[in-house]
């Protein structure tokens, strides 16, 4: 089993890693990452907020960013990410033997990077795979990764033994991903909260729900490489229950009542 992540725009570099002297390591596609780096030092302010979208103030920000980004790494990327699926992951709880599950058994997808595991240091950037921006592959980051990041996704299924990549990653990221060459099969959880009568997916508690489902799968790894639905069925983190009746096996779908949502907010 591989889980797939999105990465976040929030980042965390001031605080310290609850674990220190990790075995940490240098992004698999850092050549690839340089050649975005050396195309993005080439935007000013002003053309930096009409690429991305961003305010003034980012803007400058990441101007500056790119311009300081020197390609050694500052932090790992599973403490250096602070977004909503990172705080439902909560890494700075787990323990050692834990991250060594998570080193083997996820990859972030990531604009900038292309994939990564979750000890591989990174610097501070701003870069959503999304983002058209135009290099001598195409007009856009699914053109400039092509098969790459693909090809990464394999490498940890080859490692692990595995054929099924469970993807919690938002679908900006993972269309990266080319399904025709992945050697595995896709399971894609789909998770829904009540609201007004009516259960639907609401981003804000999906993103925390595919951080959490993440926490849960690497503490039952070893139960769930018997029976590849064990380890989902068993999900009930924050009142969270696997809803056989709308699921598929490459959709379950999980659903939370309004009363359970009150309870764990």
């Amino acid at each position: 089993m591989i889980i797939l992540l999105s990465p976040a725009k929030t980042l965390d570099f001031e605080s310290e890693p609850s674990l220190m002297e990790l075995p940490t390591k240098q992004p698999p596609l850092l050549d690839q990452s340089r050649e975005l780096i050396k195309r993005l030092q080439g935007f000013n302010e002003a053309q930096l907020s009409e690429l991305m979208g961003l305010s003034d103030k980012l803007s400058t920000l990441n101007v500056k960013r790119y311009q300081q980004w020197s390609g050694e790494g500052d932090k790992p990327a599973i403490y250096a990410f602070k977004g909503d699926v990172y705080q439902g992951l909560n890494a700075q709880s787990m323990s050692r033997e834990l991250i060594d599950v998570a080193e083997r058994r996820v990859l972030i997808l990531s604009g900038l990077y292309g994939a990564l595991s979750p000890l591989t240091q990174i610097e501070p950037h701003r870069l959503e795979m999304g983002t058209k921006l135009e290099t001598e592959y195409g007009k856009n980051l699914y053109q400039f990764w092509g098969e790459r990041v693909t090809e990464e996704v394999n490498k940890a299924l080859a490692s692990n033994a595995s054929q099924q990549v469970i993807n919690l990653a938002s679908k900006e990221y993972s269309k990266v991903i080319k399904s025709a060459k992945l050697n595995a099969e896709v399971i894609t959880p789909v998770f829904k909260d009540e609201k007004g009568g009516q259960y639907k997916i609401i981003s804000f508690f999906a993103k925390r729900a595919r951080g959490l489902l993440t926490r849960h799968l690497l503490e039952v790894v070893g139960e769930t490489t018997q029976n590849k639905q064990r380890g989902l069925e068993s999900f009930t983190s924050a009142g969270y229950r696997f809803n056989p009746d709308g699921s598929t096996l490459e959709a379950p779908l999980f659903l939370r009542s309004e009363a359970d949502r009150l309870q764990y907010s």
